[in-house]
């Protein structure tokens, strides 16, 4: 019987936190991966068994609420199971808790599966006929729409390297979130850490590319608010869309 549920625990390494030890947010997405990564291998619909049938898996939306970040050395255990199947979209969702069973965070992912031939997404239940799902979220609300801003305070330009790339030849979903942070302004990013973070991945990002990284506070009566905005330079074509609300350090 395949098991729905799936728990894999970690330590924090070093080189895994900031400069207070705290995880930084992009190790964060790097653990649920690993954990999503190591699930689907063993449910046999990993991304090394759909690219025999020229398939592959694609992000297409992550919402993450961080209750506390923790540090150097705490052991972690992520635990993430697919809460649904729905036509072209198959949804991850993941509880991470600390070594006492106290809560960490909660996300919630939405997946596609594309034919590397035709670049298109196909039917779920067409690629993968045994898909156990537990039904159950763990996120408390659906994915939310937020705007593109016309405008934008902050500009960082990356140039797309190899080693950003992962098994399907284009840039790994957690970089995203890497270059999209590095345009948050320097006295939030040394002050605050974000408690929630939103993404719509719209377009694949190759190598040898440059990549623009855009930002902008919105007004918020209650925290930090940034919309982001990544796009290849010279065309201007978006790439991923994102929002972050950010809280105080000593608040988690």
């Amino acid at each position: 019987m395949k098991k729905s549920v799936f728990t894999a625990s970690y330590r924090v390494r070093s080189y895994e936190t900031d400069f207070l030890r705290r995880l930084k947010p992009v190790a964060l997405l790097n653990y649920l991966q690993d954990a999503a990564s190591s699930h689907a291998a063993l449910l046999g619909f990993s991304v090394a068994d759909l690219l025999q049938k020229k398939l592959t898996w694609m992000l297409s939306r992550y919402q993450v609420r961080v209750h506390r970040y923790p540090f150097d050395g705490e052991e972690i255990h992520v635990r993430t199971w697919r809460s649904a199947v729905d036509g072209y979209h198959a949804l991850r969702d993941f509880e991470i808790s600390d070594s006492q069973a106290r809560p960490l965070a909660v996300a919630s992912s939405s997946w596609l599966i594309v034919n590397l031939e035709s670049r298109r997404p196909v039917r779920i239940r067409s690629a993968v006929e045994d898909f156990p799902v537990h039904a159950s979220r763990s996120f408390p609300d659906d994915f939310i729409t937020f705007p593109k801003s016309e405008n934008y305070d902050r500009e960082l330009p990356f140039l797309i390297r190899m080693g950003d790339l992962d098994q399907n030849r284009h840039v790994n979903h957690t970089v995203h979130l890497e270059w999209a942070l590095e345009a948050i302004p320097p006295d939030i990013l040394l002050k605050c850490l974000p408690a929630e973070i939103h993404i719509a991945y719209r377009a694949e990002a190759v190598y040898g590319g440059r990549i623009l990284s855009r930002s902008i506070a919105i007004d918020s009566p209650d925290s930090e608010v940034f919309l982001h905005q990544l796009v290849r330079e010279g065309e201007g074509r978006e790439l991923t869309r994102l929002m972050t609300l950010w809280r105080a350090r000593d608040s988690f």
